[in-house]
């Protein structure tokens, strides 16, 4: 069954707790942490993560693009995450991190940019609960979906599958009701979805449009 996580970047940060309201379907809620260096852009950080925790019920996805994540995996910890997720290009010691995530409670993930090679993971993949390839180049929302990700879903499929190992994949870029359905069908597990959901009329049809989609 796939799993869906819109993502709050592309929401309506003056209305926020209403925003999260039309997603309450969903499974989690993605959140986008974006320091400026790692990423050409700046989001938001925990503070808005721990004010929004008390409106949601959804479980909080936390995408980390940050330099120097493993100074603030025990703060997104402690303000609501659920899921913490790290790039492996910027992280020196990724099992260290990876296990310093799991200390805390949560589910570990690993993100790999478009041009990053699935290799990266190799002695780590029994640790990983999630792995996300971002289908876009990260930074922004609204982007369109790098075609040559279908390939490296489908091999970072048979990577998973041939190691016989429970690990979902996650994608994050460019996700919409006219390629969701191929996504699928390449095995992918959780859909993050902003401006698809956020930008429409009404974003809970178009949610269970992208559910209808998947089956």
């Amino acid at each position: 069954m796939s799993l869906f996580s819109p993502s709050i970047l592309a929401a309506d940060f003056s209305n926020l707790r209403e925003e999260i309201k039309k997603v309450e379907k969903a499974d989690f809620l993605h959140l986008d942490v974006m320091d400026g260096r790692f990423v050409p852009n700046i989001s938001f950080g925990p503070g808005l993560i721990k004010a929004l925790r008390p409106y949601s019920s959804l479980k909080f996805d936390t995408h980390l693009m940050i330099v120097e994540p493993e100074k603030y995996i025990t703060t997104f910890a402690e303000v609501g995450s659920d899921l913490i997720t790290v790039h492996a290009e910027v992280v020196t010691h990724l099992d260290r991190v990876i296990s310093q995530i799991k200390d805390k409670g949560c589910k570990a993930g690993v993100a790999l940019n478009p041009s990053t090679p699935l290799n990266v993971l190799e002695y780590v993949l029994d640790k990983i609960d999630y792995i996300l390839l971002m289908t876009v180049n990260p930074g922004y929302g609204g982007q369109s979906f790098i075609p040559l990700m279908f390939q490296k879903i489908v091999k970072l499929k048979e990577l998973i599958q041939e190691s016989n190992l429970d690990i979902k994949i996650e994608i994050d870029g460019g996700v919409n009701l006219d390629n969701i359905n191929e996504l699928s069908n390449a095995g992918v597990d959780i859909f993050v979805a902003g401006s698809a959901i956020f930008k429409t009329d009404n974003p809970a049809d178009t949610l269970a449009k992208m559910r209808e989609k998947t089956k």
